[in-house]
């Protein structure tokens, strides 16, 4: 499964919904001009009231959201989106960077466990070629040692099967989780533009100023969801390259035997998944956006959880972790 293409066709789904929130334009238009006829002659009579002057710099507001609403697409979110691309760009740059790097090291580590495999005189459990040829250079006579050859590669084949389900197992639901976040994410942007315009009408209203400023902290926040999880990539993409680079110096002792085991990098895949659920609360750390709802007191229960399980399970992997860096 190519999750990259799933990606692409949620950032194709939001542009394409972008659209629709035209059809919003008029109802909020109307909104608006009764807010604005309510907020002038309010504020207007109350200066007559008073035989006060009139200020008419704070009589600009209605009007200046009506422009915002009038051209939503273009005024609003193509200003924020044009703010904040280069943010999504930059982040998901270095993501690349990182996971390049660490494709590079895992090929570098599997032909150094093939070579301490050659070294060890068992190719033939990796290389199929090996083990055709050290069947053929084998006679009838040497049954005993082609049963027992048979019976290793055996047994090395379903170990590496059952390492590779669990490792799959798990790659998927850490790329499940990163979905899962960008159609969140993507759901939430596109509820919000959609309605936008209802937003601002609102906000001209007395007692609803604030929804205009919620409404652009709630959109900015959840657009950081995704330069968040790209940062949140990179770093487990760094702890993975120093666990290669740790095992690279380890299979570079001509004396080392490698033994396949995965265990540790299934343990940060397991912590990934835990933490890609965390990165709602920390965009809410980058833009604060109150009330963000009965979603929100979900995700902070979630990433309190998550932050416990993460602990403990990092503190139980710290000391291993520790132990083969400080043992270089």
């Amino acid at each position: 499964m190519n999750f990259d293409n799933l990606h692409q066709i949620l950032a194709n789904l939001y542009q394409d919904m972008i659209p629709l929130c035209g059809d919003m334009i008029g109802v909020a238009k109307g909104l608006a001009g009764l807010g604005a006829l309510f907020y002038v002659a309010y504020r207007v009579w109350q200066a007559l009231s008073r035989a006060e002057p009139i200020d008419v710099f704070p009589l600009l507001r209605p009007f200046a959201i009506g422009l915002c609403i009038m051209f939503f697409p273009t005024i609003v979110l193509g200003t924020i989106n044009a703010v904040m691309s280069p943010i999504v760009k930059g982040a998901h740059t270095i993501m690349e960077n990182q996971i390049t790097d660490v494709q590079q090291l895992q090929q570098r580590k599997d032909q150094l466990e093939y070579d301490a495999r050659v070294r060890e005189g068992k190719a033939w459990m990796v290389d199929n070629e090996e083990w055709d040829k050290k069947m053929e250079d084998l006679g009838m006579w040497d049954a005993p040692e082609i049963i027992s050859m048979w019976g290793e590669r055996a047994w090395y084949d379903i170990k590496e099967w059952f390492r590779q389900l669990i490792r799959d197992f798990f790659e998927l639901l850490f790329n499940a989780a990163a979905l899962t976040i960008d159609t969140l994410r993507t759901f939430f942007l596109v509820v919000l533009a959609i309605l936008g315009p209802i937003a601002f009408a609102f906000s001209i209203y007395d007692g609803f100023q604030a929804t205009l400023t919620q409404w652009l902290t709630r959109y900015i926040s959840v657009y950081l969801w995704l330069p968040v999880a790209d940062i949140f990539s990179a770093v487990l993409s760094k702890i993975q390259e120093l666990m290669l680079k740790t095992d690279i110096a380890l299979l570079e002792d001509p004396t080392y035997i490698p033994d396949g085991s995965n265990g540790v990098y299934i343990v940060f895949l397991i912590i990934g998944i835990i933490g890609y659920f965390t990165i709602p609360t920390v965009a809410g750390w980058i833009i604060q956006s109150g009330g963000a709802g009965a979603y929100g007191s979900a995700v902070n229960k979630t990433a309190a959880k998550a932050g416990g399980v993460a602990g403990g399970v990092a503190g139980s992997v710290a000391g291993n972790v520790g132990g083969r860096l400080l043992g270089k």
